[in-house]
């Protein structure tokens, strides 16, 4: 069988290191800039917010990201407060980026007056598409893998073999969870895509809150394989948890938003004048 297994490091420049993770992540986030700004032509919400907002969203989103991980990875560096920066050396979470990057969001749509839904609606594609394509960063850095397992099981799935190879690490072979995640996110992404433009099918805010509901429930059982997981209280998987709690979350707030709040159809836009100005 001949060794297929990817090298990190795409090309040099020099001493510099160019690797395939990076230009993945750069990719994803293009792509989801790119798809909500098309999106958000149609909602009249003009393209400059979304840059702006990515501008901000996406160096504060890893810095959320590393301050996650660092908590609940506190027992480490408590002792090496000298790594918690070091984000190069790895250690950052989604969820953490997903939080801080919503925060940003939250602020962004105040300050420039912004329906913080309907904005939510229009990014949350693009939002998946990253994580879909932002997965196989993890893949080429043989990380973010579940347990071990045979070479059997993995060809009963009928993989490809360079996938296959790039899970054996150490001589021993490893589940493909980002594969899981990736696949039946993308599954979740076609159906978000399929129905978002048909008319009373979602509210404002639903097409997120969607969002949220699948990938809690991705996300809780792709964990529960995994060997890297954050845990509190040295038992409970910190993803495990917060994906039962959003899910719940989301039902809750979804009901209310129904029931008591009643928005727009997701369909009916924004509300703005387009092209528009504000002092």
């Amino acid at each position: 069988m001949i060794n297929m297994v990817i090298n990190p490091v795409a090309f040099q420049l020099g001493n510099l290191s160019i690797k395939w993770y990076g230009i993945i992540m750069a990719v994803a986030i293009v792509l989801a800039a790119w798809m909500s700004i098309e999106e958000g032509k149609k909602r009249q919400i003009i393209s400059d917010d979304f840059i702006d907002l990515l501008l901000w969203a996406v160096p504060l989103g890893y810095v959320g990201a590393r301050i996650y991980y660092v908590i609940f990875e506190w027992g480490y560096y408590s002792q090496h407060p000298d790594q918690i920066i070091a984000i190069w050396h790895g250690g950052i979470a989604i969820y953490g980026g997903l939080i801080a990057g919503l925060i940003v969001l939250l602020i962004f749509c105040y300050k420039r007056m912004l329906p913080p839904f309907l904005m939510l609606d229009i990014i949350t594609p693009g939002v998946m598409a990253a994580q879909i394509l932002g997965r196989w960063g993890n893949f080429v850095n043989q990380e973010a893998h579940g347990g071990p397992t045979t070479l059997h099981f993995l060809q009963s799935l009928h993989l490809p073999e360079f996938i296959i190879q790039q899970m054996k690490i150490g001589g021993t072979y490893y589940q493909p969870t980002f594969l899981y995640e990736s696949f039946f996110n993308l599954i979740g992404l076609i159906l978000i895509l399929a129905l978002r433009h048909r008319k009373h099918v979602f509210k404002q805010g639903e097409v997120f809150m969607t969002y949220l509901l699948w990938y809690s429930v991705v996300r809780f059982f792709v964990e529960g394989l995994r060997t890297d997981s954050l845990y509190a209280f040295g038992m409970i998987r910190v993803s495990q948890a917060l994906s039962l709690v959003l899910f719940i979350a989301t039902i809750i707030l979804w009901i209310y938003r129904r029931k008591v709040v009643k928005p727009k159809w997701y369909l009916q836009g924004s509300g703005l004048k387009y092209p528009y100005t504000r002092d």
